[in-house]
Parts: C-alpha cells; structure tokens; sequence
C-alpha cells in the first residue's frame, strides 16, 4: 500500500538543498533596465493558467541577467505571485529556463534530490483548498501580500513512492493534454474565421469577384451603411425582474477568444441584455484596448441574460450574427471605438454615436448566406470544443484530489507513460537506488 508524507513546503525545500526566496527588490531592477529585446522576466501577471505567458513579457539583456544570477528560473520551478491574485503560480517549462524571476514573484525550487516530484508539487499547489490556505494566511487587507514564511508554512501530502507521484502526474496530463490540444484548435479555427472575414470584405476576394463590377476597388452592388443601420446597437430586451437569470461580467470575457460561459445567476434587470447570436462589445478602457470580446453562444435557446453595464449588445440585422462578431474583432473597428472614448482619464467609454460614422458596405443578401454557411460551422465547432473542455476540467478538478488524498489508489494501475515522463522516470529511479 502506497504510504503518503504530511510534511510541509519549507521541510521538504530544506531537505532537499531547495530555495524559496523573493524576485530581485526595485533597486536592483529599474524600469530603464527593461528593453524590447532579451531574456524575459516574469512578472505576476505573466502568470497564467500554471503557465508563463509569454504575450506582453517585459525583457532585459544578458548583462542583468548575469548581474542577477540567483534569481534565474530553471526547469521544475515554481513562480509565485507576490501580490493581487493570491495562489496563482506556474512551473517553469523547458521553454522558459533561463528566464529570470522578476519584481513581485517568488522563486521555489526543490534542489537536486527532491522527495517530491516538481510537476507533481504543481498540481497539488493548484488546488482550489491550497490556495484558499495560501490566501488566508496573506498579509494586507487592501492588498494581500504572499511572502516566503506562508509558503514555507503551507502543509503537503504526497506518496512517499515517486512511481505513485509520476502516476498521479500522468493521469492528469492526459487532461491537461486533451485541454491543451482543444485550444490550439479553437485559436486556429478563430484565425481561420477572421481571414475568411478579411478575404471576404476587406479584400473583396469573395467568391464570383472576378466577374464582379468595381468602382475604385469598392463592389457597385453593395450597399454602403453605417454600422447603426446594419447592426442594432443594446436591443431592447423583456425580462421578468424577479425571475434568476445568467448573469456576464467584464471579467468573464477573454482578450483572445470569442468563447466564454455564464458562472452566476441574478435576479433584477438592470445592465445589458443579451441571447445566443449577440456579439458583447466592451465600452470602457482599457478592456476595449485589451481586446476584450465576446460572442454569446453558451445559452439555451430563447434564454436572454444579463450582463455587465459596461458591454455594448450588437445584434446582426443587415449582417449576420457571425460577420457581426467578426467586425467587432476587427482592428479598425475596434481603433475607430477608442478613438471616440470620452471621460475623465483612467475611466473613458466609447461614445455609441460613433457606429453612425464607421461605415461598412452590406452585400447582396445572397452573399452573406454564402458567408455565413462557411463560417457558422467553424463557430459551432468553437463552441463544440470549449463545452467539451469545460467537462474535461471539471472531470479533472474532481480526480485531482482524490488522487492526492490517496482515496484513489494509483498503486495497481498500469499506466503508459508519455515519453517525456519515461527518461525523467528512469533518472529519479536511479537516484532512489543510489
């Protein structure tokens, strides 16, 4: 029978010859040290999802890499955030080594003979009852801080055996695997719909365009609107105040993807109104800037929920629901929206008079039938494949700490290990013996 160790971080560091110590102070990292080029540096906000996110990654040269040794990232690691989003950590890949742990971050690494596997660590620090341990031990009311006593202090429960750990570790990388998979696809079938957009009517390359008659580049027979003509702006919507309906805030919405499901209920009517086909469009900075976006596709047919008062509703009329979400995804479009921004500095919103001076030209109706027969399938898909991700995350959250706990022996499963897994397996079964 598999024994389980209840020990605690800073033990398990300290037997190990591992550290757990804070990013480098301001003093010795400045702003004018940052360059557009060179070694990233891992902030708290890189930090997501238990993975860096290497999109907005602030760098630095060698030269302050070097000067700042101590504080590189190597493979197996943990980063922490210091502050805001209490819990949140991720495990330095082979992809991000030699990064460096930035201003706000905590740097955990487990020696060279840790008892505990690093990937395994990760999975149990993910836990939603280890981060609400973590949070509540925080230090600040305003503004929690994690600091490296808590961490030291957090308590852990792993199988003595490192075969068990890797078993634990392979199960729910095959989750992790499919999940990861589903939303490389997702990315390139959204890709796939703004090209189709571009080639469609901002190239004018759609089918038929050659025998086509164009006057300066511009199709004679379609028809120039306004955006306010061809799509209705905040459509009125009916619903019974008392009644407990699909609640969307700001914060439900991505900065990359179209994708998103309601998490609350809510009774009242005030905010905006929205059913399957509408297209959320942010009114306020910066998650106009950001990219926030959102196409409604998660409720059940004739539901109508409530949302945020910062979206704008846009809802097809001359266009179809997808070319709506299509435009708004659109850089001009959405430059033309935070160019019309108006209000005092930190909290402008876009002015909805400015959709009367955005023009688009409306094809043949024949034409947008084709458009949307092409495209709605890949927004099905998109929605097939983020319902099928939220099973496998849930399936998931609810094996993980069965496995932990030990509820769900692992001992007698034979388990085909990636081959990722298999080298690092042999490396820690010869460490054992030795």
């Amino acid at each position: 029978m598999t024994e389980f160790v209840d020990n605690t971080l800073g033990e398990v560091c300290q037997d190990s010859g591992g550290i757990i110590q804070t990013g480098p102070f301001g003093s010795q990292l400045h702003q004018s040290d940052y360059s557009e080029t060179g070694i990233p540096v891992v902030m708290p906000a890189d930090i997501k999802n238990g993975r860096i996110d290497e999109t907005r990654v602030a760098r630095v040269s060698e030269g302050h890499v070097e000067r700042l040794k101590r504080h590189k990232l190597e493979v197996g690691d943990i980063v922490y955030g210091r502050r805001g989003d209490i819990g949140r950590q991720a495990i330095i890949r082979s992809e991000n080594e030699g990064w460096l742990c930035g201003t706000g971050c905590l740097r955990l690494s487990l020696g060279e003979n840790p008892r505990i596997l690093p990937e395994y660590l990760h999975l149990y620090l993910s836990m939603p009852e280890v981060i609400g341990w973590i949070q509540n031990q925080a230090i600040g009311a305003t503004m929690p801080n994690l600091n490296t006593q808590i961490l030291k202090r957090v308590p852990l429960i792993f199988p003595e055996d490192f075969d068990a750990q890797k078993k634990i570790v392979a199960i729910v990388a095959a989750y992790d695997d499919l999940i990861e998979n589903n939303k490389r696809r997702i990315t390139l079938l959204e890709n796939m719909a703004e090209e189709i957009y571009r080639e469609w009517f901002v190239r004018f390359r759609f089918p038929g365009w050659q025998e086509a008659k164009f006057e300066k580049g511009q199709p004679v027979d379609w028809i120039l609107n306004p955006v306010s003509e061809a799509i209705e702006i905040n459509p009125t919507e009916r619903i019974d105040k008392g009644e407990e309906k699909p609640f969307v805030g700001m914060d439900t919405l991505s900065t990359n993807a179209m994708y998103f499901e309601t998490q609350e209920w809510r009774t009242g009517n005030s905010g905006s109104k929205f059913r399957n086909g509408d297209t959320l469009f942010p009114r306020i900075t910066p998650c106009l800037e950001n990219g926030k976006r959102g196409f409604v596709m998660s409720l059940e047919e004739g539901q109508v929920a409530v949302g945020s008062t910062e979206f704008i509703v846009m809802r097809g009329k001359l266009v179809s629901p997808e070319y709506t979400y299509l435009l708004c995804s659109f850089p001009p479009f959405r430059t033309h929206a935070e160019q019309s921004m108006v209000g005092a500095s930190g909290r402008q919103r876009v002015a909805e008079n400015c959709f009367s001076f955005f023009l688009i030209r409306v094809p043949p109706v024949e034409i947008m039938d084709n458009f949307t027969k092409l495209v709605r399938p890949i927004f099905n898909e998109i929605g097939f494949l983020n319902r099928q991700n939220s099973v496998l995350e849930q399936t998931r959250n609810q094996l993980l700490p069965r496995l932990i706990s030990g509820k769900l022996s692992v001992e007698n499963l034979d388990i085909q290990f990636p081959p990722s897994m298999q080298s690092e397996r042999s490396n820690n079964t010869n460490e054992a013996v030795a």
